[in-house]
C-alpha cells in the first residue's frame, strides 16, 4: 500500500487536501522511514488521525477562505479611510497625509485580494453593506454619526480597526502554511497594517504599541471596542511569564512592558464576531 498515492488520489477529488493536510504529510514521511512491523501496524491509525483532523467539524479554513475572510475586513478599512478623507475638510492637514496614504494601502490591498482570488479558481466575497455608527445595520448604534463627523471618534475607530487587522492577519498565518505564496503576501500586508497601527496611535498621542494592564488589553480608553483588545493583556509566551524576566537595566518587568514586547493574534471566529454584527451586515 502506498499512501502517498492515495493522498494523490484524493487530490484529484478533493484541490483543498494539500491546504488541509500540510504539513501532516511530512508526519507520514516520517513514520514510514521508521521501517518496523510496530511502525507499519499504526499507519492506519496514524493516517485515520490525520484525515479526521483534516475534514473533521474543526478543520482549518482553507486558503480561499481566509483570503475572503481578509478580503472582508480590507473592504471594510478600504470603506472607512475612504469615507474620511474624501469628505472635504474633515481631517486637518496634520492628519490627512497619513489617512490618504492608509486609504491608497487599503485600497491596493482589496484588489490584490481579489486577483489571487481569482488566480486561485475561486469567487472573491461580495462588498458587504457596513454600519459604522456599530449598530449591526440599524445605523443608530452607540457611535452614531459621529465618526465620520467627529475628528477624535474617526481617530480612536480607526486605531481599533488597525490593532484588529494585525492581530487578524497573525491569527491565520498557521492556515497559510500549506502554501507559501500566499503566506508571503499575507505576512507582506500584516507588515504594512502594522505600520498603520504604529501611525494611527501616535496620532492621537498614544503609544505606538499596545501596552495592556494586567487585566485590561484595550489601552485607547474606549470602552466600546474592548473586545478587539481582549487577550492582550496575556504575559506569558509560551511557558514563560514574561514578568519573571528581567528588563533592560536589571530592574524587572512590569506587566506594560511584557504586554508591550508581545502582540497576540485573533481567530477568525473573534475578528467577525467583533465585526460582523457591529460595522458589517449583510
Amino acid at each position: 500500500m502506498n499512501l502517498f498515492n492515495i493522498i494523490d488520489e484524493i487530490e484529484k477529488i478533493d484541490p483543498e487536501l494539500n491546504d488541509r493536510f500540510n504539513p501532516r504529510r511530512a508526519a507520514i514521511k516520517n513514520i514510514t522511514s521508521f521501517g518496523s512491523k510496530v511502525a507499519i501496524a499504526a499507519l492506519p491509525f496514524a493516517l485515520g488521525t490525520m484525515f479526521k483532523r483534516a475534514y473533521g467539524a474543526t478543520a482549518a479554513p482553507t486558503v480561499l477562505e481566509v483570503l475572503n475572510y481578509a478580503l472582508t475586513l480590507e473592504y471594510l478599512e478600504g470603506k472607512f479611510y475612504s469615507n474620511g478623507v474624501t469628505k472635504a475638510g474633515f481631517i486637518p492637514p496634520s492628519g490627512l497625509p497619513t489617512y490618504t496614504v492608509i486609504a491608497n494601502d487599503e485600497s491596493q490591498h482589496v484588489e490584490f485580494l481579489i486577483s489571487v482570488i481569482k488566480s486561485l479558481g475561486g469567487t472573491p466575497v461580495a462588498v458587504p453593506k457596513f454600519d459604522f455608527s456599530a449598530g449591526g445595520g440599524t445605523g443608530t448604534g452607540p457611535l452614531g454619526n459621529s465618526v465620520f463627523t467627529d475628528y477624535p471618534t474617526f481617530q480612536k475607530v480607526a486605531v481599533a480597526f488597525e490593532d484588529t487587522g494585525v492581530r487578524a492577519y497573525k491569527g491565520q498565518a498557521p492556515n497559510l502554511l500549506g502554501n507559501q505564496v500566499v503566506l508571503t503576501a499575507a505576512l507582506s500586508i500584516h507588515a504594512v497594517e502594522a505600520r498603520h497601527a504604529s501611525a494611527v496611535r501616535q496620532l492621537i498621542g498614544i503609544s505606538p504599541w499596545i501596552t495592556s494592564t494586567a487585566t485590561k488589553g484595550n489601552d485607547t480608553g474606549v470602552a466600546l471596542v474592548d473586545g478587539n483588545y481582549d487577550g492582550e493583556q496575556n504575559v506569558t509566551q509560551g511557558p514563560v511569564n514574561v514578568t519573571t524576566l528581567a528588563s533592560a537595566g536589571g530592574s524587572s518587568t512590569s506587566v506594560a512592558v511584557a504586554t508591550a514586547a508581545f502582540d497576540e493574534p485573533l481567530s477568525m471566529d473573534q475578528v467577525l464576531k467583533l465585526l460582523v454584527g457591529t460595522f458589517i451586515y449583510s
